[in-house]
């Protein structure tokens, strides 16, 4: 009982002590005292394990600034104890911590919404502007510089498109996900309750908590590409299709004050989402022509399907009469044309609403969007647009009644929906590297079109029933819904051009080519830096030029900050990519090309990830166009997007920034501080390309990064249907996938794709002040030097030192800890704090208590990998210390967030 007690008062001073904020701590040391309780039920033994574990770990942990004799006692007591436990030990006690990250990430979660909530209810609405809305300030902001005229213009063209992708780094199963939700709703209620009400929550607590420990963070087999659409089907359902609409009504609400729900709105559909799953097949041979016409069937049957819901749900409501609120014309003639279509359907509905038009007409559309899902030709729509002028026939016919507060209320947020989801959900995306398309009109040269002359590669065949499919699925959910056709690797127009003979020689009649719209994607240095050369022969070809003619010039291009960072280094990726894009927009200006840049940004920093808001803000002049476009990829989805509050609070936070970017002020900024600081920036590019390039070109270094990081046991994790290689016969890192590449480094705690060569660069300038200047004047230097500094505050290393001792290179891993090091310095110098993140009131702290649990995980995925690598194992040691390192791996990915 002493031991209990004991421990008990240290579950309750461990959180607190750290200085978070107080509902954090709460909840913390509430969560931690479940888990304590579960594995108490489970083994004492156990429970008393994971009590010293973690005791160990908080003192290993307590100094921010130094490491201390105590501390490193500490971390050597906490090795020792690890590397004493039996393999069931180790892995149930990981199991348990890997379950307390996910809880501590919903008391993060839980203190975010509670924070936002309260500071809206803060504002007094009398204000000009939100000023919890970046929306609202940022549309004030522009009327204030541009004069509203202008800021109207903005706001109209205003376009977010995220776009999901597959990419293999949301290391949770889906399994996990729903007890996770349903935590997150009992935390949520807990500050309500009181007696047997709150017990019962606890009780339920304590249930889901058990259940949570006693599930495998490790799922049983690889997702397909089929099954990984349920990531965007749920996210639809648990906040998009909803949230979304929200997003528009809060801003009209604002702008419109009393008016807002009894006037035509402001707010233009803005959101358009994006997917690669399920056609995203670069280096994924599960993603097949068959496999992206199922995924796009289950979009549009499952929108469709809420869509109808929606609108049954609405046209019920409508119990206005014709007494009260009479039909015009145009309503009258849309009922005569359903009659017309279906005397069935439209029965039914005057039997449920025989004086009220207005519903009936509302059921009938619902109905007609049914058949639509089922196909019915005689009464389903053909496209999202003949829905919408539906709508918009009812939202007239009751304005003009008189029924303002109905027309703009409900029916329009209907009409929201439709306009930005419309038949297709998202708009899927295809991507193919440009060396397969190479390959494929080389084999069509040989073997004859439809292989006349021999039996054609079967990819080849599959690259052309490719564009069936495409066209298949515009047929079927119209052209926005995969209409972008992306290539990997962009080397020259010719790969664009290669794209489109492709397209044509997949089909028998020219009428049955799809609409395209090719992308270029950029992504090595060189490629980058020849970008705007490509593009210039790019819109010399025909088929470019049509579109052109099409779409009011409007001109897609990507950038992946991936493959650039592994090319050249996190710092001159950065700088490079920067470059490009100013370099682009000029050449968009004076070319009358209306421009779309799309971001292949990642979660981790090392992948452009960060705050989306500040990136969008410290980009060139021109380059944004009021339209911003990024991939959302693995955690960060759910992170984002997994709470409606939170999701709301992210599209308005990135949105505004998109829209504030063509304020005069800020294109002034970027521009001005970009040329000042050109000297600097290219002095700090050559000296950390020449140290990052150093540490790659260094004999060997490819064996011993795979053998110091767990980039064999990622691979190896069933987190997502696409292989760590791209497979195109490359035998080097080359040949390795930029989200492995940086996912190992941070499974490791080295994070060295996020920072490696900038302390080098630092050091070559020489001058903190001039360097500490560009810092707080510089946007880019500001954004990228913050998103380092949050990167460094995950490494650790003692930890690191573990892993990279497991090659056996002690040149290689003194070159890593020296710059490791020399970074950790001058970052910090440059910021002005004694450890990373202590001037971030809120997320330095949070990162602080992580980090003792995720030391637990780490340190024991360091132990077990060197058991590993020894080699002298059997099969069944094998297997069951693999499974260790997996369930570690989910638990440390889960822990530091945005890792890959």
């Amino acid at each position: 009982m002493a031991e209990k007690n004991l421990t008990a008062d240290r579950e309750s001073a461990i959180i607190p002590a750290l200085n978070v904020p107080e509902s954090i701590a709460d909840n913390m040391a509430l969560f931690l005292r479940l888990v304590r309780k579960v594995l108490e039920e489970f083994d004492p033994s156990l429970r008393a394990t994971f009590d010293v574990l973690l005791a160990d770990a908080v003192r290993a942990s307590a100094d921010e600034a130094s490491e201390t004799d105590d501390e490193r006692a500490a971390f050597s007591e906490l090795e020792r104890i690890i590397d004493g436990l039996d393999e069931r030990s180790t892995t149930l006690l990981m199991r348990a911590f890997v379950a307390y990250f996910h809880l501590a990430n919903i008391c993060e979660e839980n203190y975010r919404v509670g924070s936002l909530r309260a500071r809206e209810a803060a504002v007094d609405t009398a204000e000009p502007a939100d000023p919890i809305n970046d929306i609202t300030v940022a549309y004030r902001q522009l009327v204030e510089e541009c004069g509203r005229g202008r800021a109207i213009a903005l706001l109209q063209r205003l376009e977010f498109r995220p776009v999901f992708t597959a990419h293999p780094t949301e290391a949770r199963r889906r399994a996990v996900e729903g007890k996770i939700r349903r935590i997150s709703e009992l935390l949520a209620a807990r500050s309500g309750l009181s007696g047997v009400a709150l017990a019962e929550n606890e009780r339920r607590l304590l249930q889901e908590i058990d259940a949570l420990f006693r599930t495998s963070p490790i799922a049983h087999k690889k997702p397909t590409p089929v099954e990984e659409a349920d990531t965007i089907v749920d996210i639809f359902d648990s906040t998009l299709f909803d949230m979304v609409p929200d997003v528009y009504r809060r801003f009209d609400d604002w702008e419109l004050g009393e008016k807002a729900g009894t006037v035509p709105p402001v707010c233009p559909a803005f959101f358009h989402p994006g997917s690669w799953i399920g056609s995203d097949r670069d280096g994924n041979p599960n993603v097949t022509a068959k496999v992206s016409r199922q995924v796009a069937e289950k979009f549009r049957g499952h929108v469709l399907a809420r869509l109808a819901e929606a609108t049954e749900t609405c046209g019920r409501n409508l119990t206005l009469d014709a007494v009260s609120t009479p039909p015009s014309d145009a309503l009258v003639n849309l009922w005569s044309h359903q009659v017309e279509m279906s005397e069935a359907l439209t029965a039914r509905a005057l039997g449920i609403s025989a004086s009220e038009l207005h519903r009936a007409a509302m059921l009938v559309i619902a109905e007609r969007l049914r058949a639509t899902v089922d196909r019915t030709a005689d009464v389903m729509y053909a496209c999202a647009d003949d829905y919408i002028s539906d709508l918009y026939v009812v939202q007239s016919s009751l304005a003009r009644a008189g029924a303002v507060r109905t027309a703009y209320g409900p029916v329009q947020r209907l009409i929201w929906q439709a306009q930005t989801f419309g038949f297709h959900l998202v708009e899927m995306e295809f991507r193919q590297h440009s060396l397969v398309h190479r390959r494929a009109l080389a084999d069509i040269e040989e073997h004859g079109r439809w292989g006349e002359r021999g039996e054609l590669e079967p990819m080849t065949r599959e690259v052309l029933d490719t564009f069936r499919a495409i066209a298949q699925i515009q047929r079927r959910n119209g052209v926005d819904a995969a209409r972008r056709y992306i290539i990997s690797f962009t080397k020259s127009a010719e790969d664009v051009a290669n794209v489109y003979r492709l397209a044509h020689l997949a089909f028998a009649h020219e009428a049955d080519v799809p609409v395209l719209d090719v992308v270029p994607l950029f992504e090595q240095v060189e490629d980058l830096e020849n970008a705007v050369a490509t593009l210039d022969a790019m819109i010399a070809l025909p088929e470019v030029q049509r579109r052109l003619d099409q779409t009011g010039r409007r001109l897609e291009v990507m950038l992946g900050y991936s493959d650039s960072s592994k090319d050249a280094g996190p710092t001159s990726a950065t700088l490079v990519l920067h470059a490009t894009q100013a370099a682009i927009a000029r050449w968009a200006d004076e070319n009358s090309i209306d421009l779309v840049l799309m971001h292949g940004r990642g979660g981790a920093v090392g992948r452009g990830g960060g705050p989306a808001n500040r990136a969008v803000l410290s980009q060139p002049k021109g380059s944004v166009n009021c339209c911003f476009k990024l991939t959302e990829q693995g955690e960060v989805i759910f992170a984002r997007y997994g709470d409606p509050t939170l999701a709301r609070r992210h599209v308005e936070s990135v949105v505004g920034a998109t829209l504030l970017q063509s304020a005069p002020s800020i294109e002034w900024v970027n521009t001005e501080t970009t040329e000042r600081y050109a000297p600097l920036a290219a002095e700090l590019d050559a000296a950390s390309r020449e140290r990052y390039l150093d540490l790659l070109h260094t004999d060997g270094f490819a064996e011993w990064f795979s053998s110091c990081t767990p980039l064999a046991e990622v691979g190896l994790m069933p987190i997502g249907s696409r292989p760590a290689k791209r497979g195109l016969g490359a035998k080097s890192l080359d040949d390795l996938r930029t989200i492995p590449w940086i996912f190992s480094w941070s499974q490791a705690r080295v994070n060295l794709a996020a920072w490696y060569g900038l302390g080098s660069a630092c050091e070559r300038v020489g001058d903190l002040e001039r360097l500490r200047a560009a810092y707080a004047e510089w946007p880019l230097f500001t954004t990228f030097v913050d998103n380092v500094e949050m990167s460094l505050s995950k490494v650790d290393e003692r930890i690191a030192r573990l892993y990279l001792a497991l090659g056996d290179r002690d040149d290689l891993a003194t070159k890593v800890l020296e710059e490791m090091e020399l970074t950790r310095r001058w970052v910090l110098a440059i910021v002005g704090d004694e450890w990373p993140l202590q001037h971030r009131r809120v997320l330095g702290p949070v990162i602080r208590m992580r980090l003792p649990f995720v030391n637990v995980l780490s340190v024991t995925q360091a132990l077990a990998l060197r058991r590993l690598r020894s080699g002298d194992l059997t099969p069944e040691e094998r297997e069951r210390l693999t499974y260790l390192i997996l369930c570690t791996v989910s638990g440390v990915a889960a822990g530091l967030q945005n890792t890959g």
